[in-house]
């Protein structure tokens, strides 16, 4: 089973802030750390350094779409951010990200197993493809 994050951040997001998320969710979903596949974010966080440290830190690939290639997965959305839209042309980061790599990783469908999580700087999503 490919297992993909995908993540959204505000600029000079730590890389703390982005793995209490990360460890939280997977907690809650009853899911460990080892079965993620790779992590997944839009083009323009492609050198956020919290983003980049997290990958490395997990020592997880770290993906990166552009707004277009996002924007495909909107009907699929558990929820639509207008402020998202407004700063990157896509309505939901973290979701359509991990649906995008978990799709391209997998050569499959991918759906959400984790919604959305959000917290003041940073968003959380987990896409799975059997």
């Amino acid at each position: 089973m490919t297992l993909v994050v995908g993540l959204g951040c505000q600029r000079g997001c730590d890389v703390h802030t982005l793995l209490g998320l990360f460890d939280a969710a997977l907690a809650e979903g009853g899911i460990e750390r080892q079965r993620i596949t790779a992590l997944a974010s839009i083009d323009r966080k492609r050198d956020e350094p919290g983003l980049l440290a997290l990958s490395n830190m997990l020592n997880l690939p770290l993906r990166c779409f552009s707004a277009t290639q996002l924007a495909l997965f909107e009907p699929r959305l558990s929820h639509r951010s207008a402020v998202a839209f407004a700063h990157t042309g896509c309505y939901g980061i973290a979701e359509s990200a991990a649906l995008a790599l978990a799709e391209q990783l997998s050569h499959r469908p991918a759906r959400l197993l984790i919604t959305r999580k959000k917290v003041a700087q940073a968003t959380f999503a987990l896409a799975c493809a059997d």
